[in-house]
C-alpha cells in the first residue's frame, strides 16, 4: 500500500467522474502543493488531509469545495482513515530515501544482514551467507517518517525466513546460476561477477570452500525454484521458521527507534559486476 494510494484513488474517481465512466490515472507526489494535502498519520488526519462535513470539504490549507466531485472523493477517504489508523502508526525515521537499486543498495544490504541476523538468533547457529530476491522488495524506504504501512507495503509476501546449511560447491553453483542470468540480494561475502561469469566469491572472509559447509539464510520462496532458485537443493539441513519476512523485519525497525536510532544502511564492496562486452544481457 504506496504513501500515494489515496491521490490514485483520487485520479481514478475524478476521471471516472470527467470521461464519462472511463479509467485513468497518474500516480502525483502528495506535496501539499494544490490544497496542502500530505501523507498522514493516525493522528494528524485533519491537520494532513483536511475535514469534510454536511457537503463540504476543507482542505488543510483552507481551501473550501463544496461543489462537483471534490468534497464526496474526501467523505470518502476521510471516512477510511479510522480502518488505516493501525497502518498509519509511526514506526521510525529514515536519514534519507533508501531507493531499490541493482546490484546492490543502502536497502537492500540493510535488508538481507538483518535478515541473516534474525535467522541466526532463531536458529542458534552461525549464519555465514544469505541471499533474497530484489523482487521481495516492493517499495523504497521514505526518507523522514517512516509508517508501519511503508514496512507492509516494502515486505508484503508471506515468505518464511528460513536456515539451511549447504557445502560450498553447492553454494557456488547457486551463485554461478546468479551470475549468469540475474543477480539476487546477498550478505556475508564478497562476489565478483565478470561478463555473466562468477570470477571470485568470498565467504565469511575467505575463499568459498566447496568442502565447507556453510550456514545460510534464505526464504521459503527460494528453496524450490522460484525466480529460478533452488536453494533447498542438497540442503543437509532446513529449518523453516514460522515467522514470515515482515516478522522480522518490523520488530527491527520497532527495535531502532526504541533505541533511539534511525533507519539507515550502507553498500559495500559485496558485490562486483564488471562487463566487458556489448551485450549486457545478463545484467538483469
Amino acid at each position: 500500500m504506496y504513501r500515494s494510494k489515496y491521490l490514485i484513488i483520487i485520479g481514478i474517481l475524478l476521471s471516472a467522474v470527467s470521461c464519462g465512466g472511463g479509467f485513468s490515472w497518474k500516480r502525483t507526489i502528495m506535496d501539499g502543493s494544490r490544497t496542502g494535502v500530505e501523507a498522514c498519520t493516525s493522528d494528524n488526519v485533519p491537520e494532513k488531509m483536511g475535514t469534510y462535513s454536511d457537503g463540504v470539504y476543507t482542505a488543510p490549507n483552507g481551501k473550501v469545495f463544496s461543489d462537483g466531485c471534490t468534497p464526496e472523493v474526501a467523505r470518502i477517504l476521510l471516512e477510511a482513515q479510522p480502518a488505516m489508523a493501525d497502518l498509519k502508526t509511526l514506526v521510525g525515521h529514515s536519514t534519507r530515501a533508501m531507493v531499490r537499486e541493482y546490484p546492490q543498495c543502502e536497502l537492500s544490504n540493510w535488508f538481507i544482514d538483518a535478515l541473516m541476523k534474525a535467522t541466526e538468533e532463531k536458529a542458534g547457529k552461525k549464519v555465514h551467507f544469505g541471499l533474497t530476491n530484489f523482487g521481495g522488495i516492493r517499495v523504497d524506504m521514505p526518507e523522514g517518517d517512516v509508517l508501519k504501512d511503508d514496512i507492509v507495503s516494502m515486505f508484503p509476501f508471506k515468505n518464511n525466513i528460513c536456515y539451511l546449511e549447504l557445502k560450498g560447491s553447492d553454494i557456488r553453483l547457486i551463485l554461478e546460476r546468479l551470475a549468469a542470468s540475474s543477480w539476487q540480494v546477498v550478505g556475508g561475502g564478497k562476489f565478483v561477477v565478470k561478463d555473466g561469469k562468477l570470477e571470485s566469491a568470498e565467504i565469511d572472509g575467505a575463499p568459498l570452500d566447496d568442502e565447507r559447509v556453510y550456514g545460510v539464510a534464505t526464504i521459503s520462496f527460494l528453496l524450490n525454484g522460484g525466480d529460478d532458485i533452488f536453494m533447498a537443493r542438497n540442503a543437509s539441513r532446513l529449518e523453516i521458521f514460522d515467522e514470515y519476512i515482515l516478522d522480522v523485519m518490523l520488530p527491527y525497525v520497532e527495535s531502532l527507534t526504541a533505541q533511539g536510532l534511525p533507519i539507515e544502511y550502507h553498500t559495500d564492496d559485496r558485490i562486483t559486476i564488471i562487463n566487458t562486452k556489448d551485450d549486457d544481457s545478463f545484467r538483469k
